[in-house]
């Protein structure tokens, strides 16, 4: 199966030749132009990875990482910025970001940062099945709730 990714930036060629890059790599990609955007493919589709710019206008990319782990909490998140801070890069990392990256970054970069937060998604998700398997042995009566 592809890892899902959605590219969230404003600026349209930049999102353009990313997206064609990563689908030369096989991956399944999406793209928006703008956090509300972003906000509303993610609450219709599902995503391993959303790569997203801090900042662009309306939504910045801090809220819309805030509301990303607020609708889906298992999506990692990887800000990609031109104008990253060291206060932004905490904040982002203290709402659950995955990782950061410059702008502009290097495709094998990004790829591997892509494949570094696909893997942790991955592992979060088999650890829950394990744990739901576990409560279903234990219990069985628990999958009657």
């Amino acid at each position: 199966m592809k890892t899902r990714v959605l590219i969230v930036d404003d600026e349209e060629q930049f999102v353009n030749t990313v997206a064609e890059r990563l689908k030369m790599r096989d991956y399944d990609v999406t793209v928006s132009l703008s956090g509300q955007g972003c906000i509303d493919t993610v609450k219709e589709l599902n995503f391993d990875v959303v790569v997203l710019d801090v900042q662009m206008p309306g939504i910045d990319g801090i809220e819309t990482l805030r509301q990303i782990k607020s609708l889906k909490p298992l999506i990692e998140v990887i800000m990609l910025t031109g104008h990253a801070t060291v206060e932004t890069a905490i904040e982002g990392m203290r709402l659950g970001a995955f990782d950061f990256l410059l702008k502009p970054c290097e495709t094998e970069a990004l790829i591997v940062k892509i494949d570094n937060a696909y893997s942790r998604k991955a592992d979060h998700q088999e650890r829950i099945r394990e744990a739901m398997v576990s409560d279903i042995i234990s219990s069985p009566r628990s999958v009657l709730k």
